[in-house]
């Protein structure tokens, strides 16, 4: 998947222009390499095309590994992307369910399911179903 696909099928998903949805699409992956570990936010990022990959890479911490993930849950997790620099506070729950499903559908199934392993069962009631978006993810 593209850059721009990825930031289309966001915007289509969660109702708003893709200027939106580039937005949304940078605070949700910036929050979720902060809420999964640093070893599968890279594996993530390495799937993603250039312009998307770079919000999963944190820099090194300057004491320590940092490989551990922060734990919060999903109403934490769209507080923070709500709390992100330009985000609409009032498109945070929508953007991050339209950027978890498109990176459902932009990585492969194994890496995808890592990540979501990572995670409270609560972030897949988010998700939309497979063929939902009318788009077959990579590796099904």
């Amino acid at each position: 998947m593209e850059y721009q696909d990825f930031i289309n099928a966001v915007a289509t998903r969660a109702k708003v222009s893709t200027d939106q949805a580039a937005t949304l699409t940078s605070a949700t992956l910036e929050t979720l390499a902060d809420r999964i570990s640093a070893g599968q936010a890279e594996d993530l990022a390495y799937q993603l095309p250039e312009g998307l990959d770079d919000h999963l890479r944190k820099p090194p911490p300057l004491s320590g590994r940092g490989e551990h993930a922060k734990s919060f849950g999903l109403e934490e997790f769209v507080r923070r992307v709500a709390d992100r620099p330009a985000v609409d506070r009032a498109l945070a729950g929508a953007g991050v369910s339209a950027v978890l499903t498109t990176l459902r559908e932009a990585v492969s199934r194994d890496e995808f399911d890592n990540a979501v392993a990572q995670l409270p069962n609560e972030f897949r009631q988010v998700i939309e179903p497979v063929g939902a978006g009318g788009r077959q993810r990579r590796g099904s």
